[in-house]
């Protein structure tokens, strides 16, 4: 059996990067014979097997053919006859159509090596554009590897650009926009992936609500940098430094949507803007099937990021019913990653990156005072039902008034 190491594993390795998963290509195989050999089957749309001891996926040599839109429209050819070079170059980059050979030698018939020194995204072929996914997946990877200097050749740009005027990127199903992009706030530099699906046309196709934030501007006081949608994606790069949690920065990324629903006249104010997105946000997470934690985040940063930001100028009556909305009683509360998300967004403005954002402590030190009051603070074992409620949230509003008096 001659098996290759492929893909991103021979990419990695030259990058002196950690390798994230092991792939292999077979060639002169059979699945009948794989099986034999005690590998697992497990490819639905082509034969991918896992290695009975490493689990690695070793997949038989293939070559694809179009037959119609969206990134399962193809017919596979997967014979012992089928070279390495042909299985090859039906992948996506140059610097994924690359084989480690047995004596250590790279094989790279379509000059991987030399876009990798040069740290560009060049396609193989005009084939690029049968597969959509393709554009998420030079977007993702502009967000693992941007902080090393990549950039998308123009010529690739330039057929991206194509796929999304021709409709190609339009059969994309959500699951998959949803898994590609959920990988990309994972990556290091994840505001490269919504700007590289900016800049060929796709952000307005698979994200428009956020698309529409661009050229939308705020007031220059408080907004150095003007223009709502560099705003957001300076938010992320913030949230990315603060948290590696992909809810968190997904919710960084979606709090100011209701900012494209203001009204031009009214611009550059945005009066009430955290009610106006709801409605935006409930309509991208239900079209992407975006996880409920992942919603959940965003809809109470996006409700109440104001209020975090005022916390020293609101009531402590107000702050209690904000903490009391978000869930902050609850023993299996987020606030810390609320508050991170806010965080990202007062340090997500053109000179404000490094200021300190002194409202966290305050109110992670008024929600801990508050959590504590309970049945037992009560002296008045009389009242009852919703009584109860209301006296406990009176005594949490006197913890807050205490904590507000130290930070003041």
């Amino acid at each position: 059996m001659k098996a290759y190491l492929v893909g991103g594993a021979v990419r990695d390795t030259l990058l002196n990067l950690p390798v994230r998963e092991r792939d292999w290509v077979v060639i002169g195989e059979t699945p009948e014979a794989m099986i034999a050999r005690g590998y697992t089957e497990v490819g639905k749309d082509f034969p991918v097997f896992l290695h009975p001891e490493t689990k690695d996926e070793y997949a038989l040599a293939r070559i694809e053919r179009k037959t119609t839109h969206g990134y399962k429209g193809f017919a596979v050819h997967a014979t012992p006859d089928v070279r390495l070079e042909d299985d090859l170059i039906r992948r996506d980059l140059t610097i994924n159509a690359m084989a480690l050979m047995d004596n250590g030698e790279i094989f790279d018939p379509y000059g991987g090596q030399k876009d990798l020194e040069n740290k560009i995204f060049r396609h193989i072929s005009p084939a690029f554009c049968e597969d959509p996914v393709r554009v998420l997946r030079i977007a993702r990877f502009c967000a693992r590897y941007q902080h090393l200097g990549f950039s998308i050749a123009p010529e690739t740009q330039s057929l991206m650009q194509d796929m999304v005027t021709q409709g190609e990127i339009d059969h994309l199903v959500p699951e998959r926009v949803w898994a590609e992009t959920a990988k990309a706030l994972s990556e290091q530099s994840p505001a490269a992936y919504f700007q590289a699906l900016r800049d060929c046309g796709a952000l307005a196709r698979i994200f428009p609500e956020l698309n529409a934030l661009f050229g939308v501007p705020q007031p220059a006081l408080h907004h150095p940098e003007i223009d709502t949608g560099v705003h957001v994606l300076m938010v992320l790069d913030q949230a990315t430094r603060l948290s590696d949690k992909t809810t968190v920065r997904f919710a960084a990324l979606m709090h100011d949507l209701g900012k494209a629903l203001t009204p031009a006249d009214k611009w550059p104010s945005h009066h009430d803007h955290e009610t106006l997105g709801i409605e935006a946000l409930n309509i991208l997470v239900q079209r992407l099937r975006v996880p409920n934690n992942f919603q959940k985040l965003a809809l109470q940063v996006m409700q109440y990021h104001t209020h975090c930001h005022r916390a020293f100028e609101i009531r402590p009556s107000t702050l209690c019913d904000m903490l009391a909305r978000i869930g902050a009683f609850k023993a299996d509360n987020r606030v810390n990653d609320f508050l991170l998300a806010c965080e990202a967004d007062a340090r997500g403005r053109l000179g404000f990156e490094d200021k300190p954002y002194p409202q966290s402590d305050y109110i992670r030190a008024a929600q801990k005072a508050a959590q504590k009051i309970d049945r037992s603070a009560i002296s008045n074992d009389n009242i009852q039902g919703k009584e109860i409620g209301l006296a406990i949230h009176q005594l949490r509003i006197k913890e807050i008034s205490k904590i507000k008096q130290c930070f003041t």
